[in-house]
C-alpha cells in the first residue's frame, strides 16, 4: 500500500497567494488543506491530522501567534513555518520562543518553500521518535512488570520485539525474579494473546507423572488413569506452552520433547494416535542451562531447539530504585486487602529496603511487605514494622567498632556519621562532575537511570539544598 502524502494545513487569507503556495507543495507531492482564517485553521487542526502548518500571522479574525501558542500548548504532533510579509529579527525571535520550526518572509520562491516545509517535516518525524523512544525507556511497568530501571527496560524492548514471532524464548534468572510473569508477558504480547496460557512446573510435578502431564494419557494407561484426559500440549494448542524449572525434566522425557517440538505431534500415554497441535513454546530456569549441558543432566540438542531467543531476567538487587516502585505498589495493594491506613515508607524504612540484597527477588519482597502489612498498622512503614532480617537493630557493627576502639569516645562516632541525603548527594555531584555535566554518562557510572538523577536535582533545589 502506497504511503499516504504529509498534509500540510495553509493558513492564508490572500487567495492569490494561498494558489500559488498551494500549487508549489501538491507538485512537491504533498496533500494540502487551505484555511483563510484562523477558526477554520483551528477546526481543521481539531479534526485532521496535520503534519505541518505553513502559518500566516495577519489573520483576518486573530493573530497568527494565538494559533502557534495553542499549537504548543496543546502538544500538536505538526511542525509549524510562519510566513507573514512584515519579517523583522524580534517577530521571528518570538515565533521560534513559541514554538515554530521555522520563519519565512513574503515574497518567497518555489525552492525555499518546499526546502523548508521538507525540513519541517523531517524534524517533526525526528522528534516524534525521540518522544516514542523516551516514552518506551522510561516506562515504569509492562504487560505485569513494574520497574523502570535500565534493565528493565532492556528486558522491555526484548519481550516486545520477540512476542509476534512463534520463536522459542529461553528465560533464565534467579528464583523469584518473575519468570512466568515475563512468560505470560510474551503471550499477552503475541498474536496468541487470545488463546490459552499453560504453565507447567516441571520441579513440582513427580517424573513419573511429567509425561502424562504433558502429553496427556488414556483411561487406563496406568493406576489410577480412570478416564481419558488431556495434557499441557493439546490444552495450549493455538496458544503458548510455558515450561518453568525445564532442566528439573528427566532424560528420556527430553527426547520425546524434542521430537514434539519438532514435529509439532505427540502420542498420549498409552496411545498409539499420533495428534498434531500448534504451539509457541516458553521456557525457563534459574540453573545455568549450559552447565547443566556439560553435567550431562540436559540434553545439547533440546537446549539448541529451545535457546532461540535468551532472556535474561535482572536479580531485583540489581534493579535499583525498581524496589521502591514495586514496594509501594504491593504496599497499596496488600494494605487494601488487608483493611489498614498505609501509605508510604518512613526513609529511613525505604533506606532499609533499598540496602537488603534481596536473595528471594521480587517473590521475598512480595512476602515481606504482606507480613508488615498484616501484623501492623499505621500510615508510614517504619524501620521496626519490618520483619527480620531487616527490622533487626543496626547495633552490631557500632558496638564491635565501639568495643574495638574504646579510645574514640561514643560522641565522636556519632559525630562521623552523616545524613544519607548528602552523602547521596556528593556523590552524584561528584559523578557529574567527572563527567563533565554530562547527566545521562554520570548516570550511566552510577548504575542509575538519568531520570533519578534530574528527580534527586529538583528535589535539592525545591528544598533549598542547592
Amino acid at each position: 500500500m502506497p504511503q499516504a502524502s504529509p498534509r500540510i494545513l495553509l493558513v492564508e487569507d490572500t487567495l492569490s497567494l494561498a494558489v500559488v503556495y498551494q500549487q508549489y507543495l501538491i507538485q512537491a507531492g504533498y496533500e494540502v488543506v487551505m484555511a483563510q482564517c484562523g477558526q477554520t485553521a483551528l477546526e481543521v487542526l481539531q479534526t485532521q491530522l496535520v503534519h505541518l502548518i505553513l502559518l500566516d500571522l495577519e489573520l483576518p479574525d486573530m493573530d497568527g501567534m494565538d494559533i502557534l501558542k495553542q499549537v504548543t500548548e496543546q502538544q500538536l504532533p505538526c511542525a509549524v513555518v510562519v510566513i507573514t510579509a512584515h519579517g523583522s529579527a524580534d517577530v521571528a525571535v518570538e515565533a521560534m520562543r513559541l514554538g515554530a520550526f521555522d520563519f519565512l518572509t513574503k515574497p518567497f520562491d518555489s525552492k525555499r518553500l518546499c526546502t523548508t516545509v521538507h525540513n519541517g517535516l523531517q524534524h517533526q518525524q525526528l522528534r516524534s521518535l525521540v518522544d516514542q523512544y523516551r516514552e518506551n525507556f522510561e516506562r515504569q511497568s509492562f504487560v505485569g512488570f513494574i520497574g523502570a530501571s535500565m534493565p528493565m527496560q532492556a528486558v522491555y524492548r526484548i519481550i516486545e520485539s520477540a512476542a509476534p514471532s512463534k520463536a522459542t524464548v529461553f528465560i533464565t534468572g534467579e528464583s523469584g525474579t518473575g519468570k512466568e510473569v515475563c512468560a505470560e508477558a510474551i503471550h499477552k504480547c503475541s498474536p496468541r494473546k487470545d488463546q490459552s496460557f499453560v504453565a507447567l512446573n516441571c520441579a513440582a510435578i513427580p517424573h513419573d507423572l511429567m509425561e502424562s502431564e504433558i502429553f496427556g494419557h488414556m483411561k487406563g494407561a496406568f493406576t489410577g488413569a480412570v478416564s481419558d484426559r488431556k495434557g499441557a500440549a493439546s490444552l495450549a494448542d493455538g496458544g503458548t506452552l510455558f515450561l518453568d524449572e525445564i532442566c528439573e525434566m528427566d532424560l528420556d522425557l527430553q527426547s520425546k520433547l524434542l521430537r514434539f517440538i519438532q514435529t509439532g505431534s505427540f502420542q498420549k500415554v498409552g496411545s498409539g494416535k499420533t495428534e498434531s497441535v500448534d504451539v509457541r513454546f516458553v521456557c525457563a530456569t534459574n540453573r545455568d542451562p549450559l552447565a547443566e549441558v556439560k553435567a550431562g543432566r540436559f540434553r545439547e540438542d533440546l537446549y539448541y531447539r529451545l535457546h532461540v531467543i535468551p532472556l535474561t531476567l535482572p536479580p531485583l538487587r540489581e534493579r535499583g530504585e525498581d524496589i521502591l516502585l514495586l514496594a509501594r505498589e504491593l504496599l497499596q495493594r496488600y494494605a487494601g486487602e488487608e483493611g489498614r491506613r498505609f501509605v508510604d515508607f518512613s526513609p529511613e524504612a525505604a533506606r532499609v529496603l533499598l540496602d537488603y540484597p534481596w536473595p528471594g527477588n521480587v517473590r521475598e519482597l512480595q512476602n515481606v511487605i504482606r507480613n508488615t502489612v498484616v501484623l501492623n498498622d499505621g500510615e508510614r512503614v517504619e524501620v521496626s514494622m519490618l520483619p527480620p532480617p531487616l527490622g533487626l537493630p543496626m547495633r552490631t557493627p557500632v558496638q564491635s567498632v565501639a568495643s574495638s576502639s574504646m579510645s574514640i569516645p561514643a560522641e565522636q562516632l556519632i559525630r562521623e556519621v552523616r545524613p544519607l541525603w548528602i552523602v547521596e548527594k556528593e556523590a552524584i555531584e561528584h559523578a557529574i562532575s567527572e563527567c563533565d555535566g554530562n547527566i545521562p554518562k554520570a548516570a550511566a557510572l552510577l548504575e542509575i537511570s538519568p531520570s533519578t538523577i534530574y528527580r534527586k536535582k529538583q528535589a535539592w533545589e525545591e528544598a533549598g539544598a542547592l
